[in-house]
This record gives structure tokens, sequence and C-alpha cells, in this order.
């Protein structure tokens, strides 16, 4: 202002008309108008004015009055004079919420750190060489200074150079003396102050566009975080999807195998299966939910869209996948072990087919040719007489054997029905003993008729003989049956069924007495005809006309009887015996598994009451359940240790326990879920505790809103009905409609409506959507108290927006509806400048050029607002 320049300090203030026009100026406010006369009470009155309006400004002015500024005092009016230069060029300073002072100091050694040879500590010695000036204007303004020339061991040239480029590129101007500054040991803090703080405002703007980056720097990293997150979840979901894919024909494939032998390894394999390469697998699922989970609540808390898997990848569609796995699991077991039941029947008849059919084949040898024979035709009468009664003993055994062929057909149907792999052999000897039986019966029909025919011929026969066969055969065909049965084979599962055969056993000793004296009157039968024809000197050309049957073979046949009963005594106890073990077996894993499984329950029940009823703060809480996952996995060992019986007990082909209702399945099962349930309930924790520290939820909040949940928990089962979670939401202090819960402890959309209205919203129908969209991302059409409570955050809290972060990039851009590539790697880190760039859209508009790019589309679609 022309006339109105300041020369000396102490008489140019003292009528305090310049003083109240330099506040006029430095401050852009109207003071009082002054008073123009030259009398002392006038220029006083002046000062004055000047003083109450820096008062105004909350300046307190110690010890200055206007009669010394008036006066002319030097030390009082420099005292103003700092006061002002203080209030109004340093005290707007701020950086992150310190002093203005600290501020200017910070800011200075954040915008110098990256320079060599500068360290500013204060604001006197550490600005003596002049690098601390140059350091900023290059920080800014790099084209105006080569500071790469510049040494610290000349600090005239340092402080000239900055000083005078200052004043002519920056309009800042010399406040400081090159020789004063390098002349004095401590130069004046006030006057560096003073002047450092004009660069301040000078590169203020730079500042504005540091912060803006800064930003923008938080915002991508966090949603760089959860890209990564997301694909880690994709390949994790399309692993276990494509083992689950691999492993269900495997579980579904019902082709049986031909012996005992390869189901057994078939058994085994599915052992391995249960033991070595599901649990692994289980982990994987219980992992990929947490991830999930995780990863819903970053996306919820960084104020991101839910995070949609890819179609077939959600978490439903895994537990679907899944319970696929486990459904042709548990059938594949139940196959396997019904086919080792349906092997072991069939080899158990087919050693029985296979003796039978050796009995019969061994009996029929020779028959037919017997029953051809035309030797009647010649005999004797006494020969045919024999003839006759030896075939109609012949027909008698064969009545007899009719029995042992019908279950030899029996047998072969039987194996037929249970699909035995040899069948065909089975059927050809079947068929063969048949076609035999139905020839033998022909040509017995043909010989009795030839021989009746040939009766009346003849006269005598020996009675003796006849009745030595009709009771020889008989006792005979007893005592192979009673040889069939003694080397019969038996298959028995429990004590009681092997004492049923023992008690049949004891039964049929007894009648060996009985037996003895039957046998013993048939050979006094045959000891009476040795008589008769030794007494009349019978000419017998043979043996007995009736029958092949000797007194030989009939002791031969009894003493083989005799022989085998011990050997069937053996054979008893030592199956009592191994029905003993299995009996020891049964019970061993009994008295384990009716331990563990109460305990597996138990355990469960704890989880659910520590879920309710945890005490402390979250970490105390979050340490609490890791050390009790710890004691869980702990008991693992007793785990493996039923593992093995369980494995004993179907190596030694126990199909059933009365023992216990407990099943090897049970605890499996029990003891995944309990693991899952754990690791379910340390996740919950650990999304509470990210919860509470992104939205600002103190702990004693969270105590609160625990405290109020159990205290309206009435039964302990870690739900609210309809009216609990209503009296739960007042006590917080909610206004909640009668209806805005249902028995279900969730509200649907209807209900969350009108709770929200209550509350004091008013809702359209688009901001309510907008809100559904936010507390029910998988529109299941519910909404869960979790779901009300980080919505009810997020509405309180301070987060970035998609308006934010546009502004922070219109910054970058100088204000422009664009941005160029330049301007971001000059702003931004190289890797989030690179992912502008690639992300970015070109811009559009009519005020772009060349290489434009469209911030404004990039920022919203960040927060879901449009496509990325």
């Amino acid at each position: 202002f022309p006339g109105t320049q300041i020369e000396n300090i102490e008489e140019d203030f003292r009528d305090g008309l310049k003083l109240m026009l330099l506040l006029e100026v430095i401050s852009g406010e109207r003071l009082a108008k002054p008073e123009r006369g030259k009398m002392r009470v006038h220029k006083i009155s002046n000062v004055n004015k000047a003083l109450d309006f820096i008062a105004s400004k909350g300046v307190k002015l110690v010890s200055i009055g206007a009669e010394e500024i008036v006066d002319g005092n030097a030390k009082m009016t420099l005292g103003m004079i700092w006061t002002i230069i203080l209030r109004f060029a340093i005290q707007d300073i701020s950086v992150e919420e310190t002093s203005a002072k600290e501020g200017l100091l910070l800011w200075c050694q954040r915008k110098t750190a990256p320079y060599k040879n500068v360290n500013i500590q204060n604001f006197h010695i550490s600005w003596k060489d002049g690098l601390g000036f140059c350091a900023l204007i290059h920080r800014h303004r790099p084209e105006l200074i080569d500071y790469g020339k510049l040494r610290k061991d000349d600090p005239m040239t340092n402080l000239n150079t900055a000083f005078d480029v200052a004043e002519k590129y920056l309009d800042i101007p010399k406040m400081l003396d090159a020789e004063d500054i390098v002349g004095t040991a401590r130069p004046d803090e006030k006057a560096i102050m003073t002047y450092v703080s004009s660069f301040y405002h000078a590169f203020s703007g730079a500042q504005k566009a540091e912060t803006a980056a800064n930003r923008i720097c938080k915002v991508l990293a966090v949603n760089q975080e959860n890209e990564q997150l997301m694909e880690d979840y994709e390949k994790l979901a399309s692993d276990l999807l494509e083992w689950i894919r691999r492993t269900i024909p495997w579980l579904e494939n019902r082709m049986p195998e031909n012996t005992m032998q390869a189901m057994q390894q078939k058994l085994e394999d599915f052992r391995d299966y249960r033991r070595l390469h599901k649990p692994p697998k289980v982990q994987e699922k219980c992992q990929l939910e947490i991830n999930f989970n995780t990863l819903q609540t970053k996306l919820r808390l960084s104020n991101r869209p839910a995070f949609m898997p890819s179609e077939g990848k959600m978490v439903s569609d895994i537990n679907n996948a899944w319970g696929n796995l486990e459904g042709a699991e548990k059938g594949y077991e139940e196959w396997l072990l019904n086919e080792i039941r349906r092997l072991e029947r069939l080899d158990h008849l087919a050693e029985k087919f296979r003796q039978k059919a050796a009995i019969h084949e061994a009996w029929t040898e020779g028959k037919e040719d017997m029953l051809q024979k035309r030797d009647y035709e010649t005999a004797s009468l006494s020969e045919i007489k024999a003839l006759l009664k030896k075939h109609e003993a012949f027909e008698s055994d064969l009545a007899a054997h009719q029995d042992r062929v019908e279950q030899i057909a029996a047998i072969a149907q039987e194996l037929n029905e249970l699909d035995y792999y040899d069948s065909p052999s089975v059927n050809a000897r079947c068929q063969r003993i048949c076609d035999q039986w139905d020839a033998l019966g022909a040509l017995t029909q043909k010989r009795s008729e030839a021989l009746q025919r040939t009766e009346k011929l003849l006269e005598t026969i020996d009675q003796l003989y006849l009745e030595f066969a009709k009771r020889a055969a008989p006792f005979n065909n007893w005592m192979e049956g009673a040889m069939e049965d003694l080397q019969d084979t038996f298959i028995v599962h429990t004590i009681e069924e092997i004492q049923g055969l023992s008690t049949a056993h004891e039964q049929f000793k007894a009648t060996l007495p009985e037996a003895d004296k039957e046998r013993q009157a048939i050979l006094g039968i045959h000891n009476e005809i040795a008589k008769i024809v030794q007494t009349y000197h019978v000419n017998m050309a043979g043996t007995n006309p009736y029958t092949t049957i000797n007194p030989q073979e009939i002791n031969a046949k009894w003493d083989k009887v005799r022989q085998l009963v011990p050997q069937r005594d053996q054979a008893l106890i030592e199956e009592h015996a191994r029905q003993q073990n299995n009996e020891r077996l049964r019970r061993q894993f009994a008295n384990q598994a009716n331990v563990i499984g109460p305990w597996i329950q138990n355990k469960m029940e704890e989880i659910g009451r520590i879920s309710i009823e945890m005490h402390g703060t979250l970490e105390d809480q979050l340490t609490h359940l890791r050390q009790y996952e710890k004691s869980i996995v702990n008991y693992k060992p007793k785990i493996d240790q039923l593992e093995g019986d369980h494995q004993l007990i179907q190596e030694a082909l126990i199909f059933d326990n009365k023992h216990t209702n407990y099943t090897m399945e049970h605890i499996r099962v029990g003891w995944e879920q309990l693991l899952t349930t754990i690791a379910r309930t340390i996740n919950e924790i650990e999304n509470q505790i990210l919860t509470r520290d992104a939205k600002g939820i103190s702990q004693e909040q969270l105590n609160e809103f625990r405290a109020s949940f159990n205290h309206f928990d009435r039964d302990h089962s870690g739900t609210l009905g309809a009216e609990e979670f209503k009296a739960c939401l007042i006590s917080l202090g909610f206004d909640i409609a009668n209806d805005a819960q249902k028995r279900t402890g969730i509200m649907d959309a209807e209900d969350f409506k009108t709770c929200l209205i209550s509350m004091g919203y008013n809702l359209g129908e688009n901001e309510f959507s907008r809100i559904m969209s936010i507390v029910d991302p998988n529109r299941m059409g519910i909404v869960t108290f979790q779901a009300f409570i980080d919505f009810m955050s997020r509405e309180t809290a301070d987060t970035d927006t998609a308006d934010q972060v546009m502004a922070s990039f219109k910054v970058l851009a100088g204000d422009k509806n664009y941005i160029l590539a330049d301007e971001l790697r000059r702003e931004l880190p190289p890797d989030q400048a690179d992912y502008c760039i690639a992300r970015m859209a070109p811009y559009t508009g009519p005020d772009g050029v060349p290489g434009a790019l469209d911030y404004m589309s990039f920022s919203t679609a960040l927060y879901g607002e449009s496509d990325l």
C-alpha cells in the first residue's frame, strides 16, 4: 500500500494505524474505524483496537499494553509482532494432530528425509548449512535447484541459492540474511520458524496431494488383499471339489470281488481312506469355511460388497458335495460288509455242495452199469429171486439218497441266487447229478418191471439175506449221514450259537449206544447166514445177493464214525474259544466307546456353554478357546486306540456288539463335529475382534451386548426366541415394533424394515433395498443378529467411501475430471499405480486428452457401485 511502508518497528507502530492495517491484510477481516487524530489518546485508542482484535482470535497478550507500543518500547513491540506471526502464519499449521511448532518440524523432517546430509531436529542449528532450505524447494520443485551439485561445506552458497530461488519463483521474501545465519552459533529460532512457515504455506497444495495419495494407497492395498483372498478361496474350493469328484465314483463302485481276500483288501483300502485320506480333507473343508467367513468379514469391515464365489463353489455347494461323499461312503462300507458276509456264506455253501456232490457221485458210481445188466435172463430161480430182492434193496437205498440229491439242488440254487462267481461249474455238476439221478430212476423202474415179470418163475430166496440187506442199508445211510454231519463245516457268530451246536453234538453222542446195538443186530443176521450155510452146506455162489453192503464195510464206517466224534469235539472246543475271544474284543471295544462317546458329547456341550458364557476380553476368550482346542487334540491317541480295537473286531469278522450303542462311525462323526465346532467358535471370536478393531466398538460395549444376550437366553441354548430377542434389543436402547422378530431369532425383510423405521429411519423402497443388500448379501430373505449389529456399526463408523476416494483422485489430478498415467506414477507407489492404470477405463468426456483415465468409474467400482 503506497505510503504505508514499515521502516522502523518502534516508530511506525506508535500511532496504531499501520498496526491495524497489517492485521487487516494478514487476517482478511475489517477492524474498527481508526482514530485520525495526532493526540496520544487517539494513538492509544488505535493500538487498543488492534490488541482487542488480536485477543479476539484467542491470543493471550502478557504484559503488552497500548502505552508501551505508543511509547516505542522495542521489546514489547517485537513481542507483539512475534505473537501476530505465530497466530496468523504458524498456528494454523497442523500435521497429525500435533502442535503448530511440532507439526511444522514433523513436516520438515518428512519432506527432507530422502536427502543425504539433511537432519532437521530443530529450528536453529539444523538450518545453518542451507541444505534444509534447498531440500524443501527441491522436494516440491525439483526443476528450480540442482541438488546434486550442493556441498555441505559451502553454507553461504546453499543459503543464498535457497533465498534467491524462494524470492524469485515462490514469492517468499528474503526474511533472513545468509551472513547472519552462518556467523551466529545459534540462529534465531523464531526467525527460522517464521521463514520456514512461508515454505509450508507455499507448498500446502502438495501436502494435500500427498494426503490424497496415502488415502488411495490404503484403499488399493485393502482391495488387493481381498482379491488375493478370493483367489485363494477359489483355488482351495476347486481342489476340494475335484478330490470329492474323484472319490465319489470310487465309493460308488459296487463291482464285487470273487474271493474273501480281495474283499478284505477293499475293506483295508477303505480303512486307509478313512484314517489317512479323508481327515486332511475334513480340515481343508473346515479351513475353507473359516477363510470364507473371514473374507466376508473383511469385505464388510472395509465397506466392500460381499464376495460371491464362482458358480458351483459356494460353501453350500461344497457342503452338498461333501454330503454326497458321505452318503456314498456310508453305503460303500455297508456294501463291503454285506459282500464279506455273502462271500463267507458262499464259501460255506460251495464247500458243502462239493462234499455232498462227492458223496453222491461216489454212491452212484457203477449204478447205471448195474441197472443195465441182463443177468436175470440166464439166472436160476434162486438167483432171480436174489436179484429181485437185491433190486428192492437198491430202490430203498435210492429213495434214501433222494433227500441228498434235493439238498444238492437246493444248495446250487442258493449259490446262484447269491451270485457265486463259479456258478457255471456248480450248475454243470448239479445238472450232471440230476440227469444221472433221472437216468437211475428210469433204469430202476425198467429193471424192476423185468424182475417182476420173471418173479413168477422163481420160488425161494434166503429171507435172512433179505433182512440183512433191509436193515444194513438204512444203517449204512445213517452212518454215512453221521459222517457227513461230523465232517460238515459250521459258521457261528456268538457263544450261544456254538453252545447250541455242542448241545446237538452231545445229543448225537447219546444215540451211539442204540446205534451200536443196531450194528450188533445186523452183524448177528450175517453170522446167522454163515451158520446156516455151514450147517446146511448151502452152495453160495458169491456174497449176499440183496445188497453190496458187507459186515466189513459196516465195521469200517462205524470205526470212522467213532474216530470223527472226538475230532468234532475238538473243533467245537476251538470254536468256543474263538467266540470267547470275540466276546472279549466286543467288551474291550465297548468299554472304550462307552467312555469316549459321552466324553465327546460333554465336550460339545461345554463348547456350547463357553460360546454363551464367555468372560474377559475377546483376546482372553480366544486364548482360552485355543488352549481348550489343544486339550481336545491331545485326546486323539484314545481315538486312534479305539480305531485299532475296531480293526481287530473287523478282522475277526464280528458284525454286532450288544455291549454298546456306539459304533466306530458314531465316534468318527462325533470327533469330526467336535473339531469343526471348536474351530468355528474360534473363528467367530476372531471375527468379533476384527469387527471391534475395525468399527471402534469398545470392549465395554461388546460386554454389554453379550451380557444382555446371555441374560435373556433363559435356557442357555445360545439362541433367543422372538420375545426374548425383542426384550434384549429394548434393554440396549432400541425401540422395536412388536413383530420385529419371529421365533427363529432372526428377522425377515419386512420385520427388519419395521425395526429400522421404529428406530428413526425413514425408509423408501429403494433405500430399504440398498440396506437389505448389505445385511443379506446372499438374498436369503432373513437378517441375523450379527448382520444387524454390523449394519449399525457401519452406519456410525468413519469408513472410506467412493466419494472420498473420488475426491482424493481429483486432488492428484489437479482438479480435473480425469487423471493421467504420469500423475498416478508420480504420486503413488509403482505397484499400486500400475494396478490403477490396468483397471481404469479411458476417459470419454469432452474435456479429455489422449491417455486420460476415468478415475470416477474406478472409484465407484471399488465399492461395488459399478462393474470394475
